[in-house]
C-alpha cells in the first residue's frame, strides 16, 4: 500500500496549505475512544466515568453481550432484538435454567415497530416491568434510530460522556446493516458503537482530533478508515502500519481497508467524516 508523496519541488502553496493544515489540527478538540467496555472491568481513568448504554438488535447476538450488559446503565431492546435476548441470552448459560437467566436480563425498555417481536416474548417481557413503546407511527426512521433518540433523551442519564453500544446491528441484511450505519452518521455527535463477534464500526467526525486507545488483549491488529458521505481531502494518522499524510480517501481511489494498528494509541484527522473499523478478537486469539 502506497501513497503519493508531496510534489518533487514543492511551492510556496503547499507549504503554507501544511502549515494552516498544523494550525487547524492544534486548535481542535480532541475525541477518545476506547473499547475497554470489552474487558471485564473497565478501567478507572482520570476524568469523570463512562455512562453505557446497550441497544440489542435482531441479529444474533455477540459472545460478550452478558459483558456489555453488566458494564450497561440502560438497556434498550429494538423491537425483534427482544427475541434475540430471549432466545440466546439463555445460550451463554448451559448450565443454567434458562428461565432463571431470562429473569435476570430483563431489558428496561423494547423501543421500534413491534412487527418483529413475538406475542410470548412481548408478553413475558411486559410482565416482568419492561416498558413497550410502539413506534409504529413514525415509518422513516429505523428501530436503531428510534432507540438511540430515546436514549439521549432520557433526563437522567449523563449525556456528555455516553457511549452507546449496539450490539447485533452487523451480519444479516446488507441493506439492514447499511441503515445502521446512516444511524451513526445521523447522530454524529454521539458515541455510538456497531459490534458484531468480529469487528466495531464507529463514527470519527471531522470536527475532532482523534485519539483511539488499543486494547491490544482484545481488539486488532486489523482495522479500516472508511470515508462516508463523501471523499475525505485530507486524513492523517498515526499509530498504524501504513499511516496516512494528508491523504485523499474516497470510493473508486483509495479507502484504507486491510490496515494495521501498530501501537497503543492510534490518531485520526479528517476534512470529512469516517467511518473506522477494527477486528475483535476470538477468545482464543486473545493475550494471556
Amino acid at each position: 500500500m502506497s501513497f503519493p508523496p508531496p510534489p518533487s519541488f514543492p511551492t510556496l502553496e503547499y507549504y503554507c496549505s501544511r502549515i494552516s493544515l498544523k494550525v487547524h489540527t492544534l486548535a481542535m478538540a480532541v475525541m477518545s475512544h476506547s473499547s475497554a467496555y470489552l474487558l471485564p472491568s473497565t478501567p478507572t481513568e482520570d476524568g469523570p466515568a463512562l455512562t453505557y448504554a446497550l441497544i440489542i438488535l435482531n441479529q444474533r447476538l455477540p459472545k460478550f453481550t452478558p459483558l456489555l450488559w453488566n458494564h450497561a446503565r440502560v438497556r434498550v431492546c429494538a423491537d425483534g432484538g427482544a427475541n434475540r435476548l430471549f432466545d440466546d441470552m439463555p445460550l451463554f448459560f448451559p448450565l443454567e435454567d434458562a428461565h432463571s437467566v431470562r429473569l435476570r436480563y430483563k431489558p428496561d425498555v423494547v423501543k421500534g415497530d413491534l412487527d418483529s417481536i413475538r406475542a410470548d416474548v412481548q408478553e413475558f417481557y411486559s410482565n416482568l416491568g419492561t416498558k413497550i413503546e410502539d413506534a409504529s407511527h413514525d415509518q422513516d426512521t429505523t428501530d436503531l434510530h428510534k432507540c438511540v433518540d430515546y436514549i439521549v433523551h432520557m433526563p437522567n442519564l449523563e449525556q456528555s460522556n455516553l457511549r452507546i453500544l449496539a450490539v447485533g446491528a452487523l451480519g444479516g441484511r446488507f441493506d439492514h446493516e447499511m441503515g445502521n450505519i446512516n444511524v451513526l452518521c445521523r447522530f454524529s455527535d454521539v458515541q455510538l458503537i456497531l459490534l458484531s463477534d468480529h469487528c466495531l464500526i464507529q463514527l470519527l467526525p471531522h470536527t475532532y482530533l482523534h485519539e483511539i486507545q488499543i486494547q491490544s488483549s482484545i481488539e486488532g491488529p486489523d482495522c479500516g478508515l472508511i470515508p462516508i458521505g463523501g471523499p475525505s481531502r485530507r486524513t492523517t494518522t498515526t499509530g498504524l502500519k501504513w499511516n496516512l499524510t494528508d491523504a485523499e480517501l474516497s470510493f473508486g481511489k483509495l479507502v484504507s481497508t486491510s490496515n494495521s494498528v501498530q501501537g497503543d494509541v492510534v490518531t485520526v484527522t479528517c476534512d470529512s467524516d469516517l467511518l473506522w473499523t477494527i477486528t475483535i478478537k476470538r477468545p482464543e486469539e486473545k493475550c494471556s
